[in-house]
């Protein structure tokens, strides 16, 4: 009966808003939404990732986009049925516009529009070839001449950058640079992945020997090829990069392995990049139209100028690359930094005999990793959730559709619980002297991530050394110098060192582009991550969205693509649709296009 009710609501509230929309009514759409209202749309109808908050904000959109989106058949999605819980009614829905397919996620308040997530599934006439479409792959029947698969897919190795064109270049071959080449090749875009290492994945397999995926498995699949049922739950570094490998090669992707990225620039008039790639030795100029750069949140490095540095006598380098421990049994290790980065090296240090001592300058959040699993992951990303029928698309976007205005307030009472269940564990963490925190307003590690990308540890066991001694610890206090030997501090302590790794993490992605491009295109974009929050190392003003990610920036034809594994997944399909919809001709009127608060 619920059921019943719940359904005929949102049927009621999608007709009137079809009725609205259809007759370029933006007032009468504007009055289903309540005052406190969140309309997050993936390209369907700004051709931007944009969430627009309250009444005035949402007819703004409509006026300007309304004519050219023409959005119709608004639906409950076929085989589901709307539910409510404490007041609010939830609905997958399906739209379309007048070039796109369209899905998404309806919440309801008082019969009015809470939330609206809306998002562009596929393009009209240039769907994926998939199910009934599938390509047949052999060639059945008799030609004089025919080239076989193979031969086809050298050919097309040979020629692409050579004779004919790409239209995408992706600078950078990790998990984002590969998703997205996938989602291309899938939509017959020509696209060439340029990437420095030597084999596909070398990026995961030439980190510190102890790293892996602190995510589960379920929350990590890569798009069209989910991991196997029995792949373990936190991948070891060097096993997914053989997956990331694997699935270039059966994902039939134009990679360039061993292949620098030397300099670029932007025609305006032919709107055209030229860029100029040294593979591996020899001298490519290749002239997309398209330019994105993903190499990654992770990319480069934030490495301190301490005085003194250039006088220590051991080795010092950042923990990107950090060879692994072997070499360091019975040395002093100093690490700068108190993070995941920071954690790992050093728990694999202290198994490996070396003396550790971790600086840790400001406070970081940790969470233990099975309560974050428990706690924080299992309604969508768990085998219980697979169990219950949650699928990878269904929790991306439930995810997804929670507005980020109000998503700290979803996630405070799961760290609070989290905070509950471990006290023990936090107070021996406390009682070591390690500095603890929860994030500027209690919401824990998924907004810090958001907000900046940094701050957290996901504990998988390096804490238990950090609290009974095993890894030394000094908190609150910074580096004054590094003399001949040691790491001094400002509060007098000197540690003796052989080895210095500075874990101090990475700056934004914009400073790729000024390094290939120039800092006028970097600062022309501005800072690539953060919502504009004001929170530390988040500055305002409040920008709703992850700033220049996945979707158009003031610089015509350059795109940033990152992420952790699973970002890489979702917003690979809209930052792709977006690009094969400028190949095909398709007008693509962007609203809101990104402003710029902060260089980087």
């Amino acid at each position: 009966m619920l059921e019943t009710l719940a359904n005929a609501q949102v049927e009621n509230v999608l007709a009137a808003l079809d009725s609205a929309l259809s007759k370029g009514d933006v007032e009468a759409a504007v009055a289903l939404f309540q005052d406190e209202c969140y309309w997050r749309d993936l390209v369907s109808f700004t051709w931007d990732i944009r969430t627009l908050e309250g009444k005035a904000a949402v007819c703004d959109m409509l006026g300007a986009q309304l004519d050219s989106v023409k959005p119709t058949r608004w639906q409950i999605a076929e085989g589901e049925v709307a539910s409510e819980e404490d007041g609010v009614v939830t609905a997958w829905i399906t739209f379309e516009t007048e070039v796109a397919r369209g899905y998404g996620l309806l919440r309801l308040r008082d019969g009015l529009i809470w939330t609206l997530l809306t998002s562009a599934s596929e393009l009209k006439g240039y769907e994926e070839p998939q199910g009934f479409e599938r390509p047949l792959g052999a060639k059945h029947g008799a030609a004089k001449g025919r080239l076989t698969w193979l031969e086809e897919r050298e050919e097309e190795a040979r020629t692409l950058g050579y004779e004919r064109q790409p239209y995408v270049v992706i600078v950078g071959g990790g998990q984002g640079g590969i998703a997205l080449g996938a989602r291309l090749r899938q939509l017959g875009v020509p696209t060439i992945i340029v990437e420095k290492n030597e084999r596909p994945g070398d990026s995961w397999r030439k980190r510190y020997k102890s790293l892996c995926l602190h995510d589960p498995v379920w929350y990590d699949h890569l798009p069209y090829l989910p991991f196997p049922p029995n792949w373990p739950v936190f991948s070891p570094k060097d096993k997914i990069g053989d997956w990331l490998e694997m699935y270039t090669r059966v994902m039939e992707l134009n990679y360039w392995t061993k292949s620098t990225c030397k300099r670029a620039s932007y025609d305006a008039t032919s709107k055209t990049w030229t860029v100029v790639v040294d593979r591996d030795g020899e001298e490519v100029v290749l002239e997309p139209k398209q330019l994105v750069l993903a190499t990654g949140m992770s990319g480069k490095p934030n490495i301190p100028k301490f005085k003194g540095a250039e006088r220590f006598r051991g080795e010092q380098h950042h923990s990107s690359q950090h060879p692994g421990p072997q070499a360091y049994k019975g040395k002093k290790v100093v690490i700068v930094g108190s993070n995941n980065s920071a954690h790992d090296i050093a728990a694999a240090l202290w198994e490996n005999d070396a003396d550790v001592t971790m600086v840790q300058r400001s406070s970081t959040h940790v969470v233990r990793s099975d309560t974050l699993m428990d706690i924080g992951l299992s309604a969508l990303y768990s085998e219980q959730a697979v169990r219950s029928g949650m699928t990878t698309q269904k929790a991306d976007m439930i995810f997804a559709s929670i507005p980020y205005r109000i998503m700290h307030t979803f996630q405070k009472p799961l760290y609070d619980r989290m905070r509950e269940k471990d006290a023990a564990f936090y107070e021996r963490l406390e009682k070591a002297g390690f500095l603890l925190d929860w994030g500027d307003d209690g919401s824990g590690l998924f907004m810090k991530y958001l907000r900046r990308g940094s701050g957290y540890y996901i504990d998988v066991g390096a804490s238990d050394l950090v609290a009974d001694g095993k890894i030394k610890l000094k908190s609150g206090a910074e580096v004054a110098e590094i003399t001949e030997t040691s790491v001094v501090l400002e509060d007098g302590t000197e540690l003796p060192a052989d080895l210095i790794i500075y874990a101090t993490g990475y700056g934004s992605m914009n400073g790729w582009a000024a390094d290939l491009i120039g800092q006028e295109v970097a600062d022309k974009v501005g800072k690539c991550w953060g919502l504009g929050s004001g929170t530390t190392k988040d500055p305002g003003p409040w920008e709703g969205e992850e700033r220049n990610m996945w979707k158009p920036t003031r610089q015509e034809g350059l795109w940033f693509h990152g992420g952790n594994l699973h970002q890489s997944r979702h917003y690979s399909l809209y930052l792709a649709l977006q690009l094969k919809a400028r190949l095909e001709g398709i007008s693509t009127p962007v609203y809101g296009l990104q402003e710029v608060h902060h260089l980087s």
